[in-house]
């Protein structure tokens, strides 16, 4: 080797990892679940956790505005994403406001949505039991700090992911026999309801190759 040589020339270009980009409406415990799946998925799929939470219709659009801009980011590798996510709760008794709206700019603008009813405690719930009856959104939390199966407080929204990873296989089924159990009605009118498995599911498949 030539004096001054470069280290890196001559080294093949490592292949870039898969892109997905999650946007959650929740700013704690969505925040904390998706931060766990980020660092399982380390090496395997590059997931990236927006930088804002709250409202749905706001989520969106800031989704809408970092797929956009991520081509032309540095703090994005200018890199598009492959999917890009919005993570949104129905919310019950009463739905969110501006969900309706949410939905319709996520699917003309071609943003994904994982969606639950009530809300997002539903799918953490489904890793540990099969919830097929309606609740509110207070008490589906209440149902998920039963046993502190998974270090979950309401009034702290604390979660431990490693106590989710072995039964994400559980947690899809359920998801799936929901969905199942009522043909031909969408998340908005039906609870219990979650699709987050759509999300997860693939992500943790590509992990097991």
């Amino acid at each position: 080797m030539g004096r001054g040589r470069s280290l890196a020339r001559g080294k093949p270009k490592r292949p870039e990892l898969p892109r997905v980009l999650v946007y959650c409406e929740g700013e704690e415990t969505e925040e904390q679940y998706f931060k766990g799946l980020k660092a399982e998925l380390r090496g395997i799929v590059n997931v990236q956790i927006g930088p804002t939470s709250g409202e749905p219709v706001g989520l969106v659009r800031d989704a809408v505005k970092h797929r956009n801009r991520a081509p032309e980011s540095s703090s994005d590798r200018y890199t598009a994403y492959d999917e890009v996510w919005c993570v949104l709760d129905v919310e019950a008794p009463k739905p969110h406001p501006g969900l309706s709206q949410a939905l319709a700019t996520a699917r003309s603008e071609g943003i994904k949505v994982a969606l639950s009813n009530p809300c997002f405690e539903l799918w953490l719930l489904l890793h540990f039991q099969f919830a097929g009856g309606y609740s509110t959104s207070k008490q589906a939390q209440k149902l998920l700090e039963q046993g502190d199966r998974c270090g979950y407080r309401a009034d702290r929204k604390h979660l431990d992911y490693e106590r989710l990873r072995p039964l994400h296989g559980e947690a899809c089924a359920h998801a799936e026999r929901l969905r199942e159990s009522a043909p031909g009605m969408d998340a908005v009118r039906r609870n219990p309801w979650t699709d987050v498995d759509l999300l997860v599911g693939p992500l943790l498949r590509a992990k097991r190759g």
